[in-house]
């Protein structure tokens, strides 16, 4: 693929200065944890953790992806706003918040701006 791109296509691909950042989340509950304490769980989640921020949750009960809920990057500090949200939690037994990543190429680098 070429690299030498207008602008407008950069942005279009999500790619170079137009690069959007997210995090994965992986989450494993109590055992014993009946299906009512999980949902009420992942709404104080998604309340709490998710819409506060400014963030969107793609994803299930146990694993998601969390993006910009607009366009943009999730920045580092909302990813450990959420991450300590999660510390706090007694429903779950372990939980893993993957570092930042592009949203669009996850096997792609990170852009480090200048």
């Amino acid at each position: 693929m070429a690299t030498n791109r207008s602008r407008r296509l950069r942005k279009k691909l999500c790619v170079d200065e137009f690069q959007e950042l997210g995090f994965e989340v992986t989450l494993s509950y109590q055992e014993g944890l009946d299906s009512k304490a999980v949902d009420a769980f992942l709404e104080r989640f998604l309340k709490d953790a998710i819409e506060a921020n400014g963030l969107g949750y793609v994803g299930g009960e146990d694993y998601g992806f969390v993006c910009l809920a607009t366009r943009g990057s999730v920045s580092e500090e909302q990813r450990n706003q959420v991450e300590s949200w999660l510390k706090g939690r007694s429903e779950l037994a372990e939980f893993n918040v993957s570092p930042l990543m592009d949203v669009w190429y996850p096997e792609n680098e990170i852009n480090v701006k200048a």
